[in-house]
């Protein structure tokens, strides 16, 4: 699969969570949250569906799309091609980077914490 767009990656996102959906019920969505026209939506998921991200069922009149992948494998995908690209491929770096640009709360940096633990009783 190849690396989604910012678009694409918003309505993956969107196919995440319902599972399935017609290109409307995507744009309905889109719509709540920034100014896009229905064609744009339809042209960005029929280019998804050319490119593997995204299954289209043809059966009904309206189409049914579905996520290829699964929100995990591509955000997994996304972050080892952002280490590698701008991090030198530093995971460390990238944590410095978002810990010290991001306030994190308490409950934030508690988990974080019981992760790290977790990673070292693995070993």
């Amino acid at each position: 699969m190849s690396k989604p767009t910012e678009s694409e990656l918003e309505i993956l996102s969107l196919l995440w969570e319902m599972k399935q959906s017609n290109v409307r019920q995507i744009h309905e969505r889109l719509a709540l949250t920034k100014d896009t026209g229905y064609t744009t939506t339809l042209k960005t998921m029929q280019n998804m569906h050319a490119k593997g991200m995204v299954n289209r069922n043809e059966d009904q009149r309206t189409h049914v799309y579905s996520p290829v992948t699964n929100q995990k494998e591509t955000q997994k995908s996304l972050l080892k091609n952002l280490v590698t690209t701008a991090f030198g491929g530093s995971a460390q770096k990238l944590v410095l980077q978002a810990l010290g640009e991001e306030n994190p709360s308490k409950e934030e940096l508690d988990e974080i914490r019981a992760f790290l633990d977790q990673l070292e009783n693995k070993k």
